[in-house]
């Protein structure tokens, strides 16, 4: 795209030489404009044609340039309108002919990926947005924050890291690129980092709704977590179960905290005797993590206070199996 528009750039030059009085002045704003669009800086290279159409409204070429880049920010109605005065100039002009119809290829592969985004299915959402969408339109925010929410749907959280962060390169104040980047590292687990993200997107935005619920959100969840360990130290064990309860039914779906919150429930349940509801509390850290040695020891010892012997045994046998360490645990 960028050698279509250096080309076009350089024979346009001295076509609007009249208008800036030397050919030279034109070539050297065609040289800033494609300058401009290398380092995507857009509405600087937007900034210069308009002024160019401004000073000289025949100059086809100008007209092609600005459709160009239009099209690449998904501005698909005023891209449209450019390509359209381009071709009334230059009918019949094969190359941009076909970028128009790639222009109405990716709007509606945007509109077509946003409507199975909002019906549940990312999978083929995610597939127009990066084989139509990114392809033609490969500057477009709302394709790149879209792509960025479908990974995080998807649960792919480092891959949301990496494309916010894209983002945030190209404009380090941009709100919902931040709130989304926060949230992925929330998911992960990395609280400090998410907060910070939260935070600086409410500096620059107090009164931004999805900010503030996902950052008081955090808040309240930490909060929560650390008054049930507060209790379990200082022996308030009933207190702990009612904090735990109240720390996983914030958010369901962060498994990598909520994970902890069970293991930790589990814990307190088999000290207070509670067989039944100390079982599904271990069932659930293992629904999460089948792996983790330790949820297995500690349903194991809560399947024998119900007496569950079977199970019991079953349990401590599949925790030594993984670590023989686990011995030391049950017995």
């Amino acid at each position: 795209m960028h050698m279509h528009l250096d080309v076009y750039f350089y024979s346009s030059a001295y076509l609007c030489g009249a208008v800036y009085g030397k050919p030279g002045n034109a070539a050297e704003l065609f040289e800033r404009v494609s300058q401009s669009v290398k380092v995507k800086h857009y509405s600087e290279a937007l900034d210069d044609l308009n002024a160019a159409i401004e000073a000289d409204p025949t100059l086809s070429e100008a007209y092609w340039h600005r459709a160009s880049i239009l099209r690449q920010l998904c501005r698909y109605e005023g891209s449209e309108k450019n390509y359209k005065k381009f071709l009334e100039m230059k009918p019949g002009n094969s190359a941009a002919e076909k970028e128009l119809s790639q222009l109405l290829q990716a709007q509606s592969a945007l509109e077509t990926a946003t409507t199975l985004f909002d019906s549940g299915d990312f999978t083929k959402s995610l597939e127009y947005i990066d084989k139509v969408v990114l392809v033609f339109s490969p500057a477009c925010s709302r394709a790149k924050l879209l792509k960025v929410k479908l990974l995080l749907a998807a649960k792919d959280y480092s891959g949301a890291i990496s494309q916010t962060g894209y983002i945030l390169k190209e404009d380090e104040n941009n709100l919902e690129a931040l709130l989304l980047r926060g949230r992925a590292y929330y998911y992960l687990a990395d609280h400090d980092v998410a907060s910070r993200h939260f935070q600086k997107g409410l500096r620059l935005d107090p009164e931004h709704s999805e900010l503030k619920k996902a950052y008081f959100g955090l808040k309240n969840l930490l909060k929560k977590t650390k008054s049930a360990e507060d209790n379990i130290n200082k022996g308030k064990l009933r207190l702990a179960v009612e904090d735990y309860k109240a720390a996983l039914a914030l958010d369901p779906n962060h498994l990598a905290h909520n994970f902890h919150l069970h293991l930790g429930l589990c814990k307190v349940l088999v000290k207070l005797g509670r067989g039944k509801d100390g079982v599904s509390s271990c069932t659930e850290v293992l629904d999460i993590d089948e792996e983790l040695v330790e949820a297995l020891v500690q349903r194991g010892e809560v399947r024998l206070l119900i007496e569950d012997w079977g199970g019991a045994v079953a349990d401590l046998k599949s925790a030594v199996e993984k670590s023989p360490q686990a011995n030391l645990a049950a017995g």
